[in-house]
Formats: C-alpha cells, sequence, structure tokens
C-alpha cells in the first residue's frame, strides 16, 4: 500500500458542489423589501428544527455505534481467545498472491484522476472490443472480485475493474473528508473520461452499488446503462429503515464505522478472523472461494493503514441525513439475492417505486446471498447479456 496521499480538495465544479444536500438550509435571495433581519427571522425556526433533527440522528448513530462496538468486541475477543497464537493483531502479508496477477484477467495500469490528482489502480482487457464496461466493488472486496465477469464480457466489451480509492495499490488519503460521496463520484467521472470515453456501463455492488445510483443521478450523460447487484440508494434505504428497523440490525456494522480506530482494531485481530468469516462462512459467504482467492482480499489490508480508507466510506455515510427522494432513471438491471443477509428484500421494491416506469429490470435471485458475482456468476451473466444485447446489435 502506498503513502497516504495528502491531497485532498473540493470538487471546483459538479453536481454535488452546485446543489445543496437534501435538508439543508435554503438560501433565500436578498430583496430590497425584505430586510436580512427580517429573513434571519423567517428562517430561524426551520433552522432550529433541522439542527435538532441531526442532532437526535446522531446521538441515535453513536449509541449504535457503541452498542456495535461492545458485540464486536465480543466476537474480536472470542476468536482470539480460540486461536490465540494469532494474536491480538493482523499479521502483514509480504507478497500478493498469484491470482491477483493472472493475466488472463486483463493487464493492470494506473490513472492519474483530473478532479483529485489521485492515482487509481485498474485492470483492463479488451480494449477496442466494444464500449467500456466499469466495474465498481464494494466491502471488504477490490477489483479481483469481478474476476469472472472480466473474462467473461472482455470478447465484446472494454471491461475495466478498478480499486476505488483507499484501496488496494490506490491512492490511499489519510483525512476522512477525502471519502465523501462528491469526492468518490468525481473518481468515476474521472476514470470514464480518462479511459478516453464519454459515456459506460456501469456495473457496482454493495458500496460500489451505493455510487452508482448517485452516480447515475448527478452524471447521467456518463452511463449508458446499469448493473446494480446488492445495493440500494441511500435516500430509499433511509426511508425503507425507518419504516422497517430490522434493516438497520442487518447493517449493524455501518454503526461500528462511525467510530474512530476501534473497527481497524477488531477487523485485524486473530489474523482478520472478522473479515475471513465474513468472506467464507459456510452460508453467507463466498461459495468456494480458495486459500489463494481469500488473501487476494486480505492482502491489502494487511497492510499499514490497509483498511482505514474503507472504513473512512462508512464514516462519511451519514454525513447528509436526512436526504430527500430522488427519481431514477438510468436503464438499470437490478439483481438482488433472495438470502442476502445485509439487505431484506422489500428494498426492491421500494426501489421501483422511485423509478422513471419502464426504466428498470429487477430479478431476485432463488438461493443467492449477497456476493452474487462471485457466487453466482452464470446466472448474472445471463441477465447481463440478455440486457445489453441491443447495444451490440
Amino acid at each position: 500500500m502506498p503513502a497516504p496521499h495528502s491531497r485532498c480538495r473540493p470538487l471546483d465544479t459538479g453536481p454535488l458542489s452546485k446543489v445543496p444536500p437534501a435538508g439543508s438550509e435554503a438560501v433565500v435571495p436578498e430583496r430590497g423589501d425584505m430586510p436580512e433581519l427580517v429573513v434571519t427571522a423567517l428562517l430561524a425556526p426551520s433552522r432550529l428544527s433541522l439542527k435538532l433533527l441531526r442532532a437526535f440522528m446522531w446521538s441515535l448513530v453513536f449509541s449504535a455505534a457503541l452498542v456495535a462496538a461492545a458485540v464486536y468486541g465480543c466476537i474480536a475477543l472470542t476468536h482470539v481467545l480460540c486461536r490465540p497464537r494469532r494474536g491480538c493483531c493482523g499479521r502483514r502479508r509480504s507478497a500478493p498472491p498469484a491470482c491477483l496477477s493472472d493475466p488472463s484477467l486483463g493487464e493492470h495500469g494506473f490513472l492519474n484522476l483530473e478532479s483529485s490528482g489521485l492515482r487509481l489502480h485498474y485492470v483492463s482487457a479488451g480494449r477496442g472490443n466494444g464500449p467500456l464496461m466499469l466495474f465498481v466493488h464494494g466491502f471488504p472486496e477490490n477489483w479481483f472480485s469481478w474476476r469472472f465477469q472480466l473474462r467473461e464480457f472482455q470478447s465484446r466489451f472494454h471491461v475495466v475493474a478498478v480499486d476505488l480509492r483507499g484501496y488496494g495499490p490506490s491512492d490511499a488519503p489519510g483525512d476522512v473528508d477525502c471519502y465523501t460521496t462528491d469526492l468518490l463520484l468525481a473518481d468515476i467521472k474521472d476514470v470514464i473520461l480518462g479511459l478516453g470515453y464519454s459515456k459506460c456501463v456501469l456495473v457496482a455492488h454493495d458500496w460500489g452499488a451505493l455510487l452508482a445510483w448517485n452516480f447515475s443521478i448527478y452524471y447521467p450523460s456518463l452511463v449508458e446503462r446499469m448493473v446494480v447487484v446488492g445495493g440500494a440508494p441511500m435516500s430509499v434505504y433511509q426511508d425503507y429503515s425507518i419504516r422497517h428497523p430490522g434493516q438497520f440490525f442487518r447493517s449493524n456494522y455501518m454503526f461500528l464505522f462511525q467510530l474512530p480506530w476501534l473497527p481497524e482494531k477488531l477487523l485485524s485481530m486473530s489474523d482478520f478472523q472478522i473479515l475471513k468469516t465474513t468472506l467464507t462462512h459456510r452460508k453467507t459467504g463466498i461459495p468456494c472461494l480458495t486459500p489463494n482467492e481469500l488473501e487476494a482480499f486480505l492482502y491489502h489490508f494487511s497492510q499499514p493503514g490497509g483498511l482505514t480508507g474503507p472504513v473512512n466510506y462508512y464514516r462519511n455515510l451519514f454525513r447528509n441525513f436526512p436526504l430527500e427522494p430522488q427519481e431514477l432513471a438510468t436503464p438499470t438491471l437490478l439483481l438482488w439475492g433472495e438470502k442476502d443477509i445485509y439487505f431484506e428484500l422489500g428494498l426492491v421494491e421500494a426501489i421501483g417505486s422511485r423509478f422513471v416506469p419502464g426504466r428498470l429490470e429487477a430479478h431476485i435471485l432463488p438461493g443467492a446471498g449477497h456476493w452474487i458475482p462471485q457466487s453466482h456468476p452464470q446466472e448474472m451473466h445471463q441477465y447481463m447479456w440478455a440486457f445489453l444485447q441491443d447495444l451490440l446489435d
């Protein structure tokens, strides 16, 4: 992992820098017949209500964070007691596993981003074979989680799987404020344009799905089609969770990740056993994940500071709450696991209610969990080929 990157400047232009977050204070233009004092007095109640709402929300978030810390602390301690030889820290891997350099998956490269100056790592195959298909991963993953799709679609697409900022060999700024949604969306924009394209087929999973939903809203001209797997727009997640509190319990780890330094410590204890269990659990993990493939995910997390960037994504998750509903219009294929332990099935219908009619094609995969790109690649590929066929005709 390279040394943490110091560059983290806000966007000068871009949709999220122009559009205030939902729930933010309205800006009232000055008028000659409305003195500033009157404007301030009129806005005072709404400002106070918003501040009280945010204070109440953050009190709930940090209360939940403390409960989650106690639970995960017990889990991590149990792992240490059951495997005392591993100790309380994660073992740093000295060399990457061979599967990370598998030539059948594509060529490795780095791209310097226009907006931030950061350098992102990517794997690319099939240049010249068709439109750009850009893959955006989730947590705790990296570009390697798209290995099946890279092999499948490189014959008809230019496939590119990127390591988001903070992951793998990509630059990892140290400041929490370097992982806000608007900066992450600018990264995706810069990757598309930096690769020489004006639009792409955007394929995303988990955290990548959250970014993809927002990207399709704020940069619609850059997305021709979307394939989203196991992830909801944050505004949908917010409204659904308020009506279905059980969803909060499924996403309890998000509250733990609001705390400083402790999440990284707990995740690394007993040689990253919590992450190992997440990825390899017999019922909820990735089926048939080999030890070598598991190391492909753990290698970069094991480097100094390797977990901080990914966890910082979550530390910015509630920054703009409460969020307003947003209409979705990009033609999208949504794939959802029937047995996804992190997201309830009801979110699929909730997502559909926000779409322009006829723009969403949703499928629930029977027996599938959260890791569809790796656990059910054949079913995913069949749906994708059918969904994208008209682009290739």
